[in-house]
């Protein structure tokens, strides 16, 4: 005798093992050396790479970004270049990327309230 299964049974739970779950689970991160101290930050880059993306937190003096504007509306000439301080490298996987892209916007749409 022939076993019968239920149509679409087999697939259905193939795609239920299948889904990603996200479970709530409590982090806490131990500074190591001086890596609780924040580093301030005005300027950012992200530098994508095969499987990794690196983004620069920089820093530039508040007085010389102030006078930029200044300086390009009274037809003054600009600099080719400026320089700041590279204040941390953060090196991170593609789906760690995702998780933080995923945590600002929810932070962005929690200050627009």
């Amino acid at each position: 005798m022939a076993e019968t299964k239920p149509a679409g049974s087999e697939p259905e739970q193939a795609a239920h093992a299948q889904q990603p779950r996200t479970i709530g689970l409590g982090v806490r991160l131990v500074p190591a050396g001086d890596s609780d101290q924040p580093c301030v930050a005005n300027y950012t880059a992200l530098t994508l790479a095969p499987g990794m993306a690196f983004i620069d937190f920089g820093f530039f003096e508040p007085a010389m970004l102030a006078a930029l504007p200044r300086v390009a509306q009274q037809g003054g000439k600009l600099p080719e270049s400026i320089n700041g301080r590279l204040a941390t490298r953060v090196a991170m996987s593609y789906d760690t990327l995702t998780n933080l892209h995923q945590q600002l916007a929810s932070a962005l749409q929690g200050l627009k309230k």
